[in-house]
């Protein structure tokens, strides 16, 4: 029987063991607010020192709930790439060649994933004499405009006592949505983004590409826990920046053991090949915000090469955490007594009742119960308001796991009242409604057209043709006269430059 948890003054006597659970959960959320965007590290952006000069490895967070338009499925969105800005070229955001980046899925509780979902990437290049990512408007993922594209296979590897049993190939060379580079560049970006979702057998589906950052927070914590000042609050560090996203929906019956034991262990790791050929593990995320400050710096790159059977080993980093005595020492909130068992049991177990497997293996997992289904109108608080459908048990994109989280190390569910939070509710985007339900990402050119340019193309649609390879047909010189005709005086001075360039690059070339 699922448990029903009550707002208001009832939160306050709800099980110790579920402080517990939002405690540690997103224990580095505790006061978790704004630094400038340069400096800013959330949930696991840039988390422990190797990950952090890696970024495309460096997967930031991992959502896991059961889908709201398609309640007997589940949805896993996991990103990596911290921080994109958004007019990042010319070289824009890939997926790493030589990375395993993986989604796995403990279906029985027992700390060793049963399966193990497995994207690997291409990365394509049609004229390697242009720096240009795209050398027109591009209108779709084939389009002969879009100069670098990638491509991912999808193998599904099951597991029994860590052993593969079967490796299937379950999508081959899907097209990857791009990077947003501006409206000029992709007029109708929402269009790629519906191609680059892609059908699977047994009513699954997949989608890699770029969206914008879910996670909504105003973090200044590093800045010594706000500089010890909780008024200054209510900015979206992760505002305008994006992300590389992967998401999978799968059938609830494919991922649960069984209808009576429906909840599954899900967290992603990535693996780099090393100068051995061979994959090692660099990255590893299932809750949001432990790795952050739950572990101190010198357990951050052994938790990010670690496994969930191993987290023994990271046990006295819950059960004696360093951040409610910063806390208590900066706000004078007396932090609760140690050892934190009420920590261990929920944090490593899942919530009893709700999210905890029968004869649970403590580990580290993003615990979901795929029997609950989506909730009509989500609170944002999740559980700790009465929503079981929300976070911890599984994260919606829309949890609000820094409030929740805040709430609950400073007392709330202990007798201390309190509605603290860091001022920032929702994302800044509105999230889809469908698959892959995450915001479009921020386009990369954006602001107030230049004096003397209108809406139109210009002789921005001719720059495919002016950098077509020798040979083509037509001359070069012939397709940007004709292209400096159709672009007005204002382009003259442009086209005179390309044809310059062109020239270079065509002696060059030969």
């Amino acid at each position: 029987m699922t448990p029903t948890f009550r707002t208001g003054a009832g939160r306050r006597s709800i099980a110790t063991v579920i402080c517990g659970a939002l405690a540690t959960g997103g224990l580095a959320a505790a006061g978790v607010t704004a630094l400038a965007p340069e400096e800013a590290s959330a949930s696991s952006h840039r988390e422990a020192p190797l990950i952090s000069g890696t970024p495309q490895y460096d997967n930031t967070d991992v959502y896991a709930f059961v889908s709201p338009d398609k309640p007997d499925t589940t949805t896993i969105v996991a990103n990596w790439i911290p921080f994109e800005e958004p007019a990042g070229g010319p070289n824009f955001f890939t997926f790493a060649e030589d990375a395993q980046y993986d989604l796995r899925i403990d279906s029985n509780g027992d700390a060793k994933e049963d399966l193990v979902f497995r994207y690997t990437f291409k990365t394509h290049t049609k004229n390697d004499k242009t720096f240009l990512y795209n050398t027109g408007p591009v209108e779709s993922l084939d389009d002969p405009d879009l100069n670098i594209t990638q491509t991912y296979d999808l193998e599904l590897i099951k597991l029994r006592n860590l052993k593969a049993v079967s490796k299937t190939k379950v999508a081959d060379d899907v097209p990857v949505a791009p990077s947003n580079v501006g409206k000029a560049s992709m007029p109708d970006y929402n269009a790629l983004r519906k191609q680059a979702v892609h059908k699977l057998a047994g009513g699954a589906q997949t989608f890699a590409g770029q969206a914008d950052d879910p996670f909504f927070l105003d973090l200044r914590v590093f800045d010594l826990l706000y500089g010890g000042n909780l008024s200054e609050v209510g900015n979206d560090t992760l505002k305008g920046y994006n992300v590389n996203s992967i998401a999978l929906q799968v059938p609830n019956s494919f991922i649960a053991e069984s209808h009576e034991q429906p909840v599954v262990g899900i967290w992603s790791t990535t693996q780099r090949k090393n100068a051995k050929g061979y994959f090692t593990q660099v990255s590893r995320l299932g809750n949001p915000l432990v790795n952050e400050v739950v572990n101190p710096l010198k357990d951050k790159d052994k938790f990010n090469a670690s496994t969930p059977r191993d987290d023994g080993a990271f046990l006295e980093n819950v059960t004696n955490p360093e951040l409610p005595k910063l806390i208590e020492a900066i706000y004078k909130i007396p932090a609760p007594d140690e050892p934190r068992n009420d920590l261990v049991d929920v944090f490593l177990k899942g919530v009893k009742d709700l999210n905890q497997p029968p004869h649970v293996t403590p580990s580290e997992q993003l615990r979901l119960n795929t029997s609950i289904k989506p909730a009509a109108k989500p609170k944002r608080l999740g559980v700790l308001d009465g929503d079981n459908a929300g976070f911890p048990n599984g994260r919606r994109l829309t949890d609000d796991v820094i409030d929740a989280s805040l709430q609950v190390v400073e007392g709330e569910l202990v007798g201390a009242k309190n509605d603290l939070g860091d001022a920032v509710d929702k994302n800044d985007k509105k999230f889809e409604k469908s698959f892959p339900y995450v915001a479009l990402p921020t386009e990369g050119s954006r602001g107030p057209l230049a004096k003397g340019v209108d809406g139109g193309n210009d002789v921005r649609s001719q720059l495919g043709d002016a950098l077509q390879p020798a040979g083509a047909e037509g001359s070069d010189d012939t397709r940007l006269i004709a292209a400096s005709a159709g672009a007005g005086a204002g382009g003259i001075v442009l086209i005179g430059a390309a044809l310059m360039w062109w020239r270079r690059m065509r002696n060059r070339a030969y």
